[in-house]
């Protein structure tokens, strides 16, 4: 039987690296601690310092990309709209109700 793949979320990923830097508990203890490889813990803590510069670039920025909104499909679906609800109104007219 296959096991499925263990994801792991940013915040957890990051927790673990902070942990690794403060350099408390060795790397086999957090492995243990957190039931994974040592191995991993070493990956995550090196993204973590490339990629530490990222916090004070001073951008507003989460990495969001689900806040950004295409302003011409937004005037696309408000045509669409207005051709279906003129439609609406010219039928509703033509059956009297």
């Amino acid at each position: 039987m296959k096991k499925s793949r263990r994801k792991f979320s940013a915040i957890f990923k990051a927790t673990v690296s902070i942990e690794a830097l403060k350099e408390h508990k060795t790397l086999t203890e957090l492995a243990s601690q957190f039931e994974i490889h040592p191995n991993q813990i070493s990956k995550w803590k090196r993204e973590f310092l490339d990629n530490a510069s990222l916090a004070f670039d001073g951008s507003p920025s989460s990495g969001d990309d689900s806040d950004k909104v295409d302003i011409k499909e937004l005037y696309s679906q408000i045509g669409q709209l207005k051709v279906e609800n003129d439609f609406l109104k010219k039928n509703l007219k033509r059956t009297g109700l």
